[in-house]
């Protein structure tokens, strides 16, 4: 007799929602937020065993670290943007007519694109000044702008994905 767990979904609300269809796949966000976990995984282990062996550590483990994460964080983001898998409140964003819902919709995907534009261009100034004043990392010692000038970059990706679902909400709405 097979286990209850092996015999897939007990309704159809238990699968797996589908991705929407986009131009550009998500597999690139997927597989940079999978990267990433896996060397923070890695290093922070590394770190972990030659402390526990040693008494010492690694000083750049927590400069590549934090870079990672952040990294991770935008990927991921990315990603759950466009799967809606943001925490929101689902009594507004689920709740009342079909009409209501995708006024929502597009007013707060309106809101989120302002932002991370916004966002992405104050990034950018940011890693341009730290290019511009030649600013170094305390514990590897390379130049700041190697780890912030990925942040514009990602940034204008979150808004590129907001700017879509946007769009794809517009034409649904009409």
């Amino acid at each position: 007799m097979p286990d209850d767990h092996t015999a897939g979904p007990a309704c159809p609300s238990d699968a797996a929602p589908s991705d929407p269809s986009t131009r550009v796949p998500l597999y690139y966000e997927d597989w940079l937020t999978v990267l990433s976990l896996g060397a923070l995984a890695c290093i922070t282990m590394a770190n972990v065993i030659v402390r526990y062996l040693t008494s010492e550590s690694f000083a750049w483990t927590e400069e590549i670290s934090v870079f990672l994460l952040v990294i991770l964080t935008m990927s991921a983001g990315s990603s759950a943007f466009v799967r809606r898998l943001h925490i929101r409140i689902e009594l507004l964003a689920d709740g009342g007519s079909s009409a209501r819902q995708r006024r929502f919709t597009l007013f707060t995907d309106s809101i989120c694109l302002l932002f991370f534009a916004g966002l992405t261009v104050l990034l950018g100034r940011m890693a341009l000044d730290e290019f511009n004043w030649g600013d170094t990392s305390p514990a590897i010692g390379v130049p700041t702008w190697w780890y912030s000038m990925w942040l514009p970059i990602l940034g204008a990706v979150i808004t590129l994905r907001l700017a879509g679902m946007l769009l794809r909400a517009w034409r649904a709405a009409r």
